[in-house]
């Protein structure tokens, strides 16, 4: 129990916060689950057209990008996700995608690769804090060194060792992201 302004607190394995579900030990297997289950209840809903062979492929593109890939996108461009969650991710999309089209599926919908869009929606938020003054919370929280001493082992991923490597990938340094329109155009991958 942890005592917050008098008010006993019940300590908690998990908890959800703003519709993203926040794990004690600092891990997203939990939310990446969540958001694989709301992609496949998004494609449930437009199933009737996705599957419908009359409509094309390009229209059918179009429906997944606006219903089924923001469900699954929400809350995902603060999660430094691993390699394998990321794959989990693509899993769950070319299954969908190949319900859908059972031809050539990215180039006929015209859909890009679900982690390119993590990647972009990643560096457009770290964007959105750059541009805030130093001493606004969320800045002065991406800085956060924590005292003591790492576990033994391979570290976990955190957030910024994502942005880090999605800046290198991507090309782009972060004093860039001060110009908004300019850093808008070099983390853009294409297809909304």
């Amino acid at each position: 129990m942890v005592r917050l302004q008098g008010i006993e607190i019940k300590k908690v394995e998990d908890f959800k916060y703003l519709g993203s579900t926040v794990q004690s030990n600092g891990e997203c297997g939990k939310e990446v689950k969540k958001r694989v289950q709301a992609g496949w209840n998004g494609w449930r809903k437009v199933s009737g057209v996705m599957c419908d062979k009359r409509v094309s492929a390009r229209m059918k593109g179009k429906v997944y990008k606006t219903v089924v890939r923001p469900a699954m996108l929400y809350g995902l461009e603060t999660v430094a996700l691993r390699k394998r969650q990321e794959a989990e991710l693509e899993v769950a999309e070319t299954k969908m995608l190949r319900f859908s089209l059972n031809e050539y599926i990215r180039g006929t919908a015209h859909v890009r690769c679900f982690g390119d869009k993590v990647r972009e929606a990643r560096l457009r938020w770290f964007g959105h804090v750059q541009r805030r003054d130093s001493e606004h919370i969320g800045r002065r929280m991406l800085r956060l060194e924590l005292p003591g001493r790492r576990p033994r082992g391979r570290p976990k991923r955190r957030f910024m060792d994502a942005v880090k490597e999605d800046m290198k990938l991507v090309g782009v340094r972060e004093e860039e992201a001060e110009d908004r329109v300019r850093w808008r155009q070099m983390i853009r991958c294409g297809d909304p």
